[in-house]
């Protein structure tokens, strides 16, 4: 037993030096700023990328299952390190948000999976994607011109483009469900859906945004890039925490908005009508209902 817990301790000492090395990234060996990030050889090999893979499992092992939809708030602050940094024009590479993240890879297509709705029935291409995130208007002053002269200067153009800055939450979809063969309940992160205001829709200040869903992103497929890239850790800077890491693990706080369900996978909102308090709760029980599943197994 005690053999056992030396080497389990080893174990987790190893993998805490590759977190540290990704962390500092050279920091404290580095000559001149430049050097900063530059990993060695044998650093470099010690900081294994490849996404800690998904077991096997086979469908007769699972004995339950439920899908939910839930919405992560970015104003909370539990959620902050999925929504900043918005401006990186002073931090390095390394430090990314979420959106961006998954901007950049859509772009270089290292994520390709990517639909227009949860059913993940209708596919996206970066070209429709980005109609998504721009919008081009013409202003009043510029439809006076086209009217007067019959053209419109540039300066009377308006474009808007959908950041970092604008994306007000997510929006996941995964599944939980008991393995009988494990004995225990496990949950399964299936998409990911950034969501913003409608960048074809103008809203003057003071007015209430109307919020769309831009895309959504298999998770599997994104899973790779989310790997490659470090969340701030406000506790311990030095061991910074991977996209993929921080989802599987469910670090975040968020709140059921959708269940599967026979009346066409109806949202809370479409059953309780305009009681902010009563939709609360009934996201609890569904919560409820799923932590209950396991513990009443081992209890009846």
């Amino acid at each position: 037993m005690n053999r056992a817990i030396k080497l389990l301790s080893l174990i987790i000492l190893i993998f805490a030096g590759i977190n540290t090395i990704s962390g500092q990234a050279n920091l404290l060996n580095a000559r001149v700023p430049q050097e900063v990030g530059n990993l060695n050889d044998q650093q470099k090999e010690a900081n294994d990328e490849a996404p800690l893979a998904y077991g096997f499992v086979d469908d007769r092992d699972v004995m339950w299952s439920k899908t939910v939809w839930e919405v992560i708030d970015l104003d909370e602050r539990v959620n902050f390190p999925y929504y900043y940094p918005t401006d990186t024009l002073n931090l390095g590479p390394e430090r990314r948000s979420l959106f961006d993240v998954l901007k950049k890879n859509l772009s270089n297509s290292n994520i390709k999976e990517v639909y227009k709705s949860a059913y993940f029935q209708e596919k996206l291409t970066y070209e429709e994607i980005q109609e998504r995130l721009v919008a081009i208007d013409t202003t009043d002053a510029g439809y006076e011109q086209f009217n007067a002269d019959g053209f419109v200067d540039p300066q009377f153009i308006e474009r808007r483009r959908i950041t970092a800055a604008e994306i007000r939450q997510y929006k996941i979809k995964g599944t939980w469900y008991f393995d009988k063969r494990l004995g225990e309940l496990k949950y399964r992160l299936l998409a990911v859906c950034p969501v913003a205001p409608d960048v074809a829709v103008k809203t003057l200040a003071g007015e209430e945004e109307d919020l769309v869903e831009l895309f959504w992103v298999w998770f599997p497929d994104a899973r790779a890039s989310l790997n490659t890239n470090k969340v701030f850790n406000t506790r311990n800077s030095s061991q910074p925490i991977t996209y993929d890491h921080m989802l599987n693990s469910r670090r975040f706080n968020s709140t059921i908005y959708k269940e599967e369900n026979v009346y066409e996978d109806r949202e809370v909102k479409d059953y309780i009508y305009e009681d902010a308090l009563r939709m609360l709760l009934e996201s609890e029980r569904i919560k409820s209902v799923i932590r209950d599943y396991e513990q009443d197994m081992w209890n009846n």
